[in-house]
């Protein structure tokens, strides 16, 4: 573009990969080729009010100078983890002197209209340099089946006040042609390196870093707000967009190598929402099954999220027992079995082939939602009711006998109430609002339940394999053993309440 120039608004699509430190050089190299390196220093500030208002509301506001121009660049929030809208202008300035920032130069766009009313009612909050970026790009454009996608290897840094923090990473963006090219390229690099995919933008990592903090709050559900006149198609996109935005999300952070155990328990949230998603569906792949994918490294996750358990607030009041009883030290808290870290998990082959397949799911495609007339489009209220009926019928059948149920009896019950509940809050816009937290509501409060019981069950195992001539190890079993009594006979009058309960299916 000429300098005053404004782009069309348009949808950046993209995916970001950390690079190992021991690939490094070899990436750097892969991405330079043999033609003639292009080479690029960008400098960047961005911008945001005081109280973080932009970032907040998903954008992100900057001035960069890409070699001897400069171009401020707004960039919104996307619906998926590769595609975002972005509009860029460039700047008349002299090379020497970094331009002042305008918000006006976005107006007329989607991202400048939301920019531009967001500041409006904050007409004392000055926009102002939030944090800086120094990057040196190595790019290369390479050709897919599916299209054309340009390759640029980032190292350089990001910088607020006195904090620095080191940046290195692949983008692969799309030039020309599908999205699907994006990940087409991606797997194979990925492969070749070791890299993972990380959604966190240089916007959202710069915000932290301002802030002075490690990590992004874990990425909780995210409401699915679906529409009577929707196509089944679309409601099957916009469910499975919810779960992979959850999904890549919290593994992004987790992959980082910096994240808290909220970050594991929320990703592996995201893994059940997903295949409870895809049950609800069906699948549509011509790969391996994804549930089955998602299923395996929600297992592989279980040993992270089982110690977490082990140390969190059951040995919290364990402990406080044993306290109680006259005892001056602690209960040790057991190791959970398996020993394999969350990090290696999500950064294993296995994990990352499967956020490229989830990313290729939802992403925006030309034509994506058609083929289904809209005549067809009750169809999404008929098969929502017939799954909720199968799976509540499953459940209350469950919940009646829950009594006389083993351990592994009752763990299947609570994954049937779980698959129900996610279900039933996919269906929101389907059916009537109260109606709906009217069901809900207890059984968020069941599920709770039985999952208090399912920690006790863990406990209980992983005393079990503590020396016998421990007495740590029989107050502990002791303990827990009136808990999981507890537990079951306060659950009971619930779970018949459960199986009686109006089903909102019924009444919207």
């Amino acid at each position: 573009m000429k300098a005053g120039q404004r782009s069309d608004p348009m949808n950046e699509v993209e995916l970001k990969f950390q690079v190992p430190a021991g690939q490094r050089a070899a990436v750097g190299a892969a991405v330079a080729g043999r033609a003639r390196e292009d080479r690029i220093r960008l400098r960047a500030s961005y911008w945001d009010t005081p109280d973080r208002a932009l970032a907040k509301a998903g954008l992100a506001l900057r001035v960069r100078r890409e070699g001897k121009a400069w171009v401020q660049t707004l960039k919104g929030a996307g619906r998926d983890g590769m595609t975002r809208p972005e509009h860029n202008v460039v700047v008349i300035s002299p090379v020497s002197a970094e331009p002042a920032v305008d918000p006006a130069r976005h107006a007329g766009t989607p991202a400048g209209k939301r920019l531009l009313a967001l500041l409006a009612r904050r007409p004392q909050a000055a926009l102002q340099p939030q944090y800086r970026t120094d990057i040196l790009r190595r790019r290369r454009s390479i050709k897919t089946i599916a299209g054309c996608v340009e390759l640029a290897f980032d190292a350089g840094s990001i910088q607020a006040g006195d904090r620095k923090l080191d940046v290195c990473e692949l983008e692969i963006e799309l030039r020309s042609g599908s999205p699907l090219a994006v990940i087409d390229a991606a797997r194979r690099w990925q492969a070749r390196f070791g890299l993972w995919l990380d959604t966190r933008s240089k916007a959202e990592r710069g915000d932290l870093l301002a802030r002075a903090e490690a990590t992004a709050p874990a990425q909780l559900a995210r409401a699915v707000e679906l529409k009577r006149t929707m196509a089944l198609r679309q409601a099957r996109r916009a469910v499975l967009r919810s779960c992979v935005n959850q999904v890549c999300a919290n593994a992004s952070q987790v992959a980082a190598g910096v994240h808290s155990a909220e970050h594991v328990h929320q990703l592996r949230v995201g893994l059940r929402r997903l295949r409870c998603a895809l049950a609800l569906f069906g699948e549509h792949t011509t790969g391996p099954p994804l549930a089955d994918t998602a299923a395996a490294v929600f297992r592989r996750l279980g040993a992270a999220r089982d110690q977490a358990v082990l140390q969190g607030d059951l040995c919290d009041e364990l402990q406080a027992a044993w306290r109680s009883a006259g005892a001056a030290d602690g209960v040790p808290p057991p190791a959970a079995p398996g020993s394999e870290s969350a990090v290696d998990v999500i950064r294993s082959p296995e994990a990352q082939a499967l956020l490229l397949d989830l990313l290729a799911a939802v992403v925006d495609r030309p034509g994506s939602d058609d083929g289904e007339p809209a005549s067809r489009a009750a169809r999404v209220r008929a098969h929502f009711k017939h799954q909720l009926n199968r799976w509540h019928r499953q459940a209350a059948a469950g919940a009646l006998r829950y009594a006389d149920l083993d351990n592994a009896g009752r763990h299947q019950l609570r994954k049937q109430i779980k698959r129900l509940r996610y279900a039933a809050e996919f269906s929101a816009g389907l059916f009537e609002r109260r109606a709906l937290r009217r069901f809900l509501t207890p059984l968020q409060a069941l599920q709770d339940r039985l999952g208090a019981l399912s920690d006790v069950v863990l406990a209980r195992a992983a005393y079990d394999t503590a020396p016998a001539a421990d007495p740590h190890r029989w107050f502990a079993l002791g303990w827990l053993a009136a808990r999981h009594d507890a537990l079951v006979a306060g659950s009971v009058s619930e779970l018949a309440a459960f199986a009686r309960a109006k089903r909102f299916w019924k009444t919207g």
